[in-house]
């Protein structure tokens, strides 16, 4: 039932969907008798006390589509009234008090006023009705959710007394009697008989079926599955282990067709039948999942356990699968026999116990998970934080369970029971289909499945997943199907936001117009950065600047339509954003000083890409101008970013700013008694030698002066390209020395003449003689002072 509860909601969502979209007539009519009509009937069935829940389901689906259909006529006139309402804006604003104006302009704005509360009047109404549909179908969920928790929470006889067992039986006798009672009427009517002679054939034909797919169905699919092994793991593996579902499942219900076929069973019979067919595919499910999570051939499973214990964990899992078809064959006996209180708690009871025992057991393989997985990783991850949280809930299940069914409270042990087995189940089929989105992103791009589990589209699809799972666990937890399409209802209504509805559609549309003129933005520079701009005379600077000021505007207009495009009015805004802009420029003050710096630079450009720099302190290559900062690279490789502020506000040198032309200073000492003039003379031949220095204006040697060791010298040298300065100092250099070498030209070195204050105190005290150190008094070690002699200094041994 509950698989048939998750199918029935995504087709609610998606057929909400759809009349949500579809177009509605402008002109069409809502008959507002028939709607009274059936509002009244809805609100006397919430004041009623006898209304049956299903009853006041059935109330409450017809008022949503009334709610529905209001929604939509909201909407009605539009366009026509946006028209009119900017033709009486055109006439400008009403004269104030005490003054008149034109008598046409006067009749003019009467006229246009009326048309719009005439435009106007249906959306009033609308509205008006859709007030009242809303109101009433929170009155019906709120009246069905106080049943509901009623019935949970009601407290009955306690199953272990002897009292109630009665009941018990007295239902199970009744099942028993009433199956045997529509097999013995039907075997004695002649027409169900010609049904058999006739139907026979093909009842014995399913049971054939049946019996083939059951018994050899899963001995095809594990040997086909050998030989998928040996060609590799992944996607294909997957879909062939489906079949040990497909298989059996279809025997079962050739099975179920052959008993339908022999036309021996009744309402009851078939009650059976359909419990028992459902509790075969639970069983089914269950044992594919603990095959998936912990498999046969070694693979990595969801759980780290000794290969020894993955049996064990494959039949917890499918004898609580077994357990759970169990439970749902009884609980549709129940509801359709209509045990009472006690005949259920009484036979729900040993299910329930022996279903908390297999909890206990699961929960126990996943903290065996646990243990190892903390013994081989030092950091817990999301799966294993997940798996602990599971784990807990579990052990604390397996015990209130039982607790509460044995005190009475048997429909609140069974809301706590089944869930919890059902969600495990869920959670363990979305790690299934998110492995194998990793195997199908694996088997369409040719990555390894380690790549694939690092990719960020198959680990944002399995994120979307989890999202896509919530209304499944909401209804696994007693969530009823109108509670889910209400909040998609409301979501697909959208919200109030600054005086305008804003809807999912208008999000879409905003998303799809921005994206659109984001890339022909991107487009547009990218021509202009490959095509257009390198054939004009703009350096890379003044490209770079066109180019981002481009993007900058282009992604400004596109966010601009998109807005006006999804008719979304932020005028309403404007006095909250007026309010806030205070607080945030005091806050953001830095951050907007840098921005308003990066337009000043892309728009004066003193610095560019590529040009050699020294500001704050920092010396480096412009790699790249941001909005916000700038980078750049140093001599040491490493990347400085510093914020566009300091480069307007501070001191910057541009050492490549227009050329690369720059001035080198060299500096070199002789020693005293050279010739100064043949020093300047090999130093001027020098310098107009080398390639890299201009000879327009010619190099410069500067006689500096006289220093404390050397003759100073200074060579100023402009060179082509300044970002070859430390090779070129580096040549000039080596020059230099080899003319010098060559020239008997001594480079002195610095001298100190270092003069020692009372020398003889460093010389060594003269060794004393062995006849000295005979005739020398000998202390006695353990010979006691009196104080006074420990204090004299005379009594001091010399050596």
């Amino acid at each position: 039932m509950v698989l048939v509860r998750i199918l029935c909601v995504w087709l609610a969502l998606f057929w909400a969907c759809l009349a949500f979209a579809q177009e509605v007539d402008p002109q069409a009519s809502i008959d507002y008798a028939a709607w009274s009509e059936a509002a009244q009937l809805a609100e006397a069935s919430v004041s009623s006390q006898r209304s049956s829940v299903s009853w006041l389901e059935t109330q409450r689906a017809r008022i949503v589509g009334w709610r529905a259909r209001f929604l939509e006529a909201q909407s009605v006139n539009q366009t026509r009234i946006a028209t009119i309402t900017q033709q009486v804006e055109a006439l400008g604003p009403l004269p104030e008090e005490g003054t008149t104006e034109e008598a046409e302009i006067a009749e003019r704005r009467t006229e246009l006023q009326n048309q719009l509360a005439q435009l106007r009047a249906p959306q009033v109404r609308a509205e008006e009705a859709f007030k009242r549909a809303d109101g009433l179908v929170q009155e019906i969920d709120t009246l069905v959710r106080e049943r509901q928790t009623q019935a949970l929470l009601s407290a009955n006889r306690s199953p272990l007394n002897p009292s109630t067992w009665g009941f018990g039986v007295a239902a199970l006798q009744e099942i028993w009697s009433g199956l045997g009672t529509e097999v013995r009427t039907a075997w004695q009517s002649e027409a169900q008989q010609e049904q058999l002679r006739a139907e026979g054939p093909f009842a014995l034909m399913f049971i054939v079926i049946a019996a083939v797919l059951l018994f050899r169905g899963g001995a095809w699919i594990e040997a086909l599955l050998r030989r998928v092994v040996k060609s590799g793991y992944g996607f294909t593996q997957f879909g062939v282990s489906l079949g040990e579902i497909i298989l059996p499942g279809v025997g079962l219900i050739a099975l179920s067709e052959a008993a339908f076929a022999t036309g021996l069973f009744g309402p009851l019979g078939e009650t059976v039948i359909a419990a028992a067919l459902q509790g075969g595919l639970a069983y089914l499910i269950a044992r594919w999942i603990g095959g998936q999570i912990l498999p046969r051939d070694g693979r990595d499973g969801l759980l780290r356990i000794a290969p020894e214990q993955r049996g064990l964990g494959r039949w917890l899992i499918s004898a609580a699968g077994l357990i759970m078809a169990v439970v749902f064959a009884a609980q549709d006996l129940a509801d359709y026999a209509r045990w009472s209180a006690e005949a259920r708690a009484v036979l729900m009871f040993p299910l329930i116990v022996v279903m908390a025992w297999q909890l206990y057991r699961i929960s126990g393989l996943l903290r065996r998970h646990l243990r190892a997985t903390s013994q081989a990783d030092e950091e817990r991850g999301f799966r294993d934080t997940l798996i602990n949280g599971v784990a807990i809930a579990l052990l604390l299940v397996s015990v209130l369970g039982p607790i509460l069914a044995a005190l009475g409270y048997g429909p609140a042990a069974e809301a706590l029971v089944q869930p919890a087995a059902l969600s495990m189940a869920l959670l363990a089929v979305i790690w299934i289909v998110q492995q194998q989105i990793f195997n199908l992103y694996s088997l369409l791009t040719g990555r390894t499945s380690e790549e694939a589990r690092d990719a960020l589209l198959p680990v944002l699809a399995g994120f979307v997943l989890m999202l896509c799972s919530f209304p499944a666990f909401t209804l696994i937890w007693g969530a009823r199907v109108s509670d889910l399409t209400e909040v998609w209802t409301q979501f697909l209504g959208g919200f109030e936001f600054g005086g305008t509805r804003i809807s999912p559609s208008n999000f879409l549309l905003f998303a799809i117009v921005f994206v659109i003129g984001y890339t022909l933005t991107r487009l547009l520079q990218r021509a202009l950065k490959g095509s257009i701009l390198p054939k004009t005379k703009l350096d890379a600077g003044g490209q770079n600047a066109v180019t981002s000021g481009v993007g900058y505007l282009g992604i400004f207009l596109a966010a601009l339509i998109a807005v006006t495009t999804a008719g979304i009015d932020l005028s309403g805004l404007a006095i909250v954003a007026g309010a806030l802009s205070v607080g945030i420029g005091f806050g953001l003050q830095n951050i907007v000083s840098n921005f308003v710096s990066g337009i000043i630079l892309l728009v004066e450009r003193p610095i560019g890409e590529g040009d050699w720099v020294e500001v704050g302190g920092h010396m480096g290559i412009v790699k790249d101008i941001s909005v916000r900062s700038t980078r750049i690279e140093t001599f040491d490789r490493t990347d400085v970013i510093i914020p566009n502020a300091d480069f307007v506000s501070g001191t910057v040198t541009n050492y490549t700013r227009g050329n690369n032309v720059g001035r080198l200073i060299l500096e070199v000492g002789v020693a005293y008694g050279t010739n100064t003039r043949r020093v300047e003379e090999i130093l001027q031949e020098i310098a107009e030698s080398h390639p890299m220095v201009l000879l327009n204006p010619k190099p410069f040697v500067h006689f500096k002066g006289f220093g404390a060791d050397s003759l100073d010298f200074d060579m100023r040298l402009i060179l082509r390209d300044i970002n070859n300065g430390l090779g070129v100092r580096k040549e000039l250099n080596h020059r230099i020395n080899e003319r010098f070498v060559e020239e008997g030209i001594e480079i002195p070195f610095a001298q100190r003449d270092v003069w020692l204050r009372n020398p003889e105190t460093l010389q060594p005290a003269p060794k004393a003689s062995p006849k000295d150190l005979q005739q020398a008094p000998i202390q006695e070690p353990h010979k006691e002072l009196d104080d006074g002699q420990a204090d004299d200094p005379s009594n001091e041994q010399q050596t």
